[in-house]
């Protein structure tokens, strides 16, 4: 057994990154012949595209997918550990699985993701949930087939979690979940140490995918018709700075621009990487899209310290300031509330951060300690309830502005690219190049097209119109 270790996953050795490419060994091509399995999926868009490489592995190993985990061999959950709530989700899945597994014994169950790179979660498995068979970490995904296939032959419970920074694989299989808009990873892991952050550790070290081989990847799928790209990282404009003297994320646009996909985007940005270079580039490129999701996580200067974020508010706000000279650009944020020592005057800067920047939209939480994160040691005296009637009012807040920004979209035309058919009977959805979610009026041969959309209504959280 490899079981994770919090002291080991801190460190980091700058070490030149080890790259190799991902090969399905001819033994594991045909364990999934008339079986099934079911993958659950919790957290953020990494996950996502995770969760795109299993599916690829498990084909490749003949495997067939079913929505119901009561008609699977194998059952699967790509975990998250980003809040306690994401957490509770596995574990509370994790308990229906076991009356499953009691019903069906040959049953396989794994469990991988950012839960699997916890100490604490590993031990708690080995203590409670030993039907279980295996366990793999965010560093070895490509190991889900040797897993696998050992878990048909034995029935102990194995864990196999790295804490190391991590390698790079490449030609991992695919599969995706869209024929239109994809995932490509161009940064894996995060050096920034935020004290309320535990993804340094489930993740490791920033490590940059070379710039060729990400090219090769987005003009394989401008040949296969692909209309959108999204760059994903943990701290996505850190990319290039271990890897390269002279290159960042800026010159890599520029390079995805060159291929000719209609629309880039590019995810989760830190403020404190973001150069002036990179706004430019976003102003003069019509293809990377009017869309940045910026982080500022609270408007005091004092939390900001708390939480290690490496910039004052004043600093934000200048950044803010330049994304905003861009013409008709949507930024959107993460907020979170209640962290330990937050008074209330703490909160008000916050309140007043927003109502300078009047953001589009936010993802806001409250607090949720990280074991072993250093903000989990500090004392959190505020009560819950205080927490949340802070959240409340700061999604009125963000919802009054988001709405005022929607509403000012009405009556013009903008370009979206449609994804299907809407929950909104008879309607189509899709996402203008600001990220707005629009339900409309249009053509089903218009799905995996980008076409103008005239707005004729307006919510907080969606637009309607119809297809001109």
């Amino acid at each position: 057994m490899k079981i994770p270790n919090y002291e080991e996953a801190k460190k980091r050795s700058h070490e030149k990154t080890s790259i190799r490419n991902f090969e399905l060994d001819n033994d594991y091509k045909n364990i999934g012949l008339n079986k099934t399995y079911f993958l659950k999926t919790y957290g953020c868009q990494m996950n996502e595209h995770d969760s795109e490489n299993i599916k690829g592995m498990l084909d490749g190993m003949n495997f067939r997918e079913v929505l119901n985990m009561e008609d699977a061999n194998f059952i699967l959950l790509n975990t998250c550990s980003i809040r306690e709530n994401a957490h509770n989700k596995a574990f509370g899945m994790l308990g229906r699985i076991k009356h499953l597994k009691e019903e069906k014994p040959n049953l396989k169950v794994a469990l991988c993701g950012c839960m699997a790179q916890e100490e604490g979660v590993v031990k708690e498995i080995l203590k409670k949930y030993k039907f279980v068979n295996f366990v793999f970490g965010t560093h070895n995904l490509d190991d889900l087939p040797r897993l696998l296939a050992n878990s048909f032959k034995e029935q102990k419970l194995n864990i196999e979690v790295y804490s190391k920074e991590g390698d790079i694989i490449e030609n991992m299989p695919l599969e995706r979940e869209s024929k239109y808009k994809a995932y490509v990873n161009i940064i894996y892991g995060c050096d920034k140490f935020c004290t309320y952050c535990i993804v340094p550790y489930t993740r490791g070290s920033q490590r940059s995918r070379r710039h060729e081989d990400i090219i090769k990847e987005i003009n394989e799928l401008v040949k296969d018709g692909y209309q959108e790209v999204t760059l994903l990282g943990q701290n996505v404009n850190a990319y290039g700075k271990d890897l390269y003297e002279d290159y960042e994320l800026a010159d890599l646009l520029l390079e995805v621009v060159k291929t000719g996909i209609p629309r880039i985007r590019f995810l989760t940005s830190h403020p404190w990487d973001f150069s002036d270079k990179l706004v430019e580039v976003i102003k003069n490129n019509k293809s990377i899209l009017n869309f940045v999701h910026l982080p500022v996580q609270s408007g005091s200067n004092r939390i900001l310290k708390l939480m290690g974020r490496r910039y004052t508010k004043e600093a934000y706000k200048e950044l803010f300031d330049k994304l905003k000279s861009i013409d008709g650009i949507s930024i959107t944020t993460d907020i979170i509330v209640g962290f330990p020592t937050e008074t209330e005057e703490d909160f008000k800067e916050t309140l007043d951060l927003v109502n300078y920047c009047k953001y589009d939209s936010a993802f806001t939480f409250i607090y949720s300690p990280r074991e072993n994160t250093p903000a989990s040691k500090l004392e959190d005296t505020t009560p819950l309830e205080v927490k949340e009637e802070r959240l409340y009012r700061l999604n009125e807040l963000i919802n009054k502005y988001s709405k005022e920004a929607n509403l000012k979209m009405i009556g013009s035309e903008y370009d979206v690219l449609v994804e299907g058919e809407s929950s909104k009977e008879g309607m189509l959805f899709g996402y203008t190049e600001t990220n707005k979610l629009v339900n409309f009026k249009g053509n089903k041969d218009s799905i995996g097209k980008i076409v103008k959309v005239k707005i004729l209504d307006a919510k907080s959280f969606s637009l309607d119109g119809e297809e001109v």
